[in-house]
């Protein structure tokens, strides 16, 4: 959100007034509130596979930006979608400025980016935020915070699978851990056993040693040419990028390859 309000207007200048925003995973909508106090796009299509939430969202946004034609759209934007008929004449940007794209493997980050140019057209340009490259002690500190949100979000996965699954996880048996494998440059989440368990998935019985791990997540970091070389694999050249004052962050403007 600081990287938003140390580069807004040049985001805003850059998207222009004539525009459709396309926002991937659009959650509470924040980010885009900060564009939206800086730019009028002709629509703004935000993604999300909440209807529930996604409805919430929208109707606040409408009532706030009243000027604003807002087209919910329920999809898994992970994969190609069709966007709502009034916008189809409009430029398409898409709008993915969290560092979500790092929790992709690689190639599935560029699968993600030529789907993105599937839905968005040849025309089309895309901002998308990335989490840089840093030193390994503040990405684990991150990832590991002394408040324990992402353990609680890491942990959670298992009481999600006992109540979809019917599964006999004990969360609290397992500790939250993460730590940075600067070979792959990611941050890798894991959930530790704190005792030799077995646990009941269906009707299979699944065995864990104490201090054997579950890989559960990989968040990519990305120095900026490395970025833009995937961007460049994905199908998009990097018209133009703002980081912040610690280059811990990168928000990168891109446009189709022609």
């Amino acid at each position: 959100m600081s990287l938003f309000d140390r580069c807004e207007q040049s985001v805003a200048e850059a998207l222009g007034n004539d525009a459709c925003l396309v926002e991937y995973g659009s959650g509470s909508s924040q980010k885009i509130r900060k564009v939206l106090q800086r730019a009028r796009p002709q629509a703004y299509v935000p993604v999300d596979i909440s209807a529930e939430h996604l409805e919430v969202q929208s109707a606040a946004l409408s009532r706030d930006f009243p000027w604003l034609k807002v087209y919910p759209t329920c999809a898994d934007f992970t994969q190609p979608f069709k966007l709502p008929e009034p916008v189809s004449e409009l430029p398409k940007v898409g709008f993915f400025p969290g560092s979500s794209i790092g929790n992709f493997e690689p190639n599935g980050a560029v699968g993600f980016l030529r789907n993105v140019l599937q839905t968005l057209g040849p025309e089309g340009q895309m901002l998308v935020g990335v989490d840089r490259k840093k030193d390994a002690a503040v990405l684990e500190a991150a990832y590991n915070d002394s408040q324990g949100v992402t353990a609680r979000f890491n942990l959670n996965l298992l009481h999600h699978i006992n109540a979809q699954l019917g599964a006999s996880f004990e969360p609290d048996s397992f500790v939250h851990e993460a730590l940075y494998n600067e070979a792959l440059g990611c941050i890798q989440m894991f959930l530790r056993s704190r005792v030799a368990q077995t646990v009941m998935l269906g009707n299979h019985e699944i065995s864990f040693a104490e201090g054997e791990t579950i890989h559960t997540e990989s968040s990519y970091k990305y120095d900026p040419a490395e970025f833009i070389e995937l961007a460049r694999r994905g199908g998009f050249d990097t018209e133009d990028w703002w980081t912040d004052e610690n280059s811990w962050f990168a928000l990168y403007l891109l446009r189709a390859v022609p």
